[in-house]
């Protein structure tokens, strides 16, 4: 990649608009708002009983945004560990300490900045999360596809 190129990462859910997974400027990579939308457009964290009743999990779909921001770091040599500021966005601050839990798992007190908020809507129902990250990564031309 050069300096200052986006991409869109095979596999993935393809974006819902004319942005890329990525984009790296100099040293540092911009991840995209990223949610547990897999690449066949289901959902991570959607159940839908035989009554058509759903059921949300705010812990499979934290789960799912953080691996889903780890693959697209990965097309790139990059890593969790390279990220320097999250952005996270919640449906309803009722799912905080759930998200946080999961959180945990992934970064603690030496990981990255983080800011949470609560917004009134995301582009899709099932959606009760979306994730954007920084991170940074010495720019490397031969190790960028």
């Amino acid at each position: 990649m050069t300096s200052k190129s986006g991409k869109v990462v095979a596999g993935k859910a393809t974006p819902r608009g004319t942005f890329p997974h990525l984009k790296r400027a100099g040293d540092f990579i911009f991840v995209s708002g990223t949610s547990s939308r897999r690449a066949d457009d289901s959902f991570a964290g959607v159940e839908v009983d035989d009554d058509g009743a759903t059921t949300l999990d705010i812990r499979v779909q934290t789960r799912a945004v953080i691996e889903n921001i780890r693959d697209i770091l990965d097309s790139v040599g990059a890593d969790l560990a390279d990220i320097v500021d999250v952005s996270s966005f919640l449906v309803s601050m009722s799912d905080f300490d759930a998200y946080n839990e999961v959180y945990a798992e992934y970064f603690d007190y030496d990981g990255p900045t983080r800011t949470t908020v609560a917004v009134h809507q995301l582009p899709h129902p099932h959606l009760l999360i979306e994730i954007k990250v920084v991170a940074y990564k010495p720019d490397d031309e031969e190790s960028w596809p």
